[in-house]
């Protein structure tokens, strides 16, 4: 396949910049914030976490804009209040 193998510093974030700066987003906004059951549960978050931020989080770099506009899909929805309803949580005690 002539493929090269690239060796890195261990342990030096300017090596991989783009990777560096994620972890420390998802440990920063969600992670030290949130308690979480096990892996299932920590899964179930990250997932919840990553459609919050390419969907609803206005990012500064890119000009207060999603990643998910910024990539073609206009996310312009209107709530409808004649099909509203109440969500039960945590098994229905909220």
């Amino acid at each position: 396949l002539e493929i090269q193998e690239i060796k890195t510093v261990p342990y030096t974030p300017i090596s991989h910049p783009l990777v560096e700066r994620l972890i420390g987003t998802i440990r920063r906004e969600l992670l030290d914030q949130t308690f979480f059951w096990n892996a299932n549960d920590l899964q179930k978050k990250l997932i919840a976490f990553q459609t919050y931020y390419n969907e609803q989080r206005a990012h500064m770099g890119i000009n207060e804009v999603t990643p998910r506009q910024m990539g073609g899909v206009n996310q312009n929805c209107v709530a409808k209040i004649d099909s509203y309803c109440w969500k039960s949580h945590c098994r229905g005690l909220f």
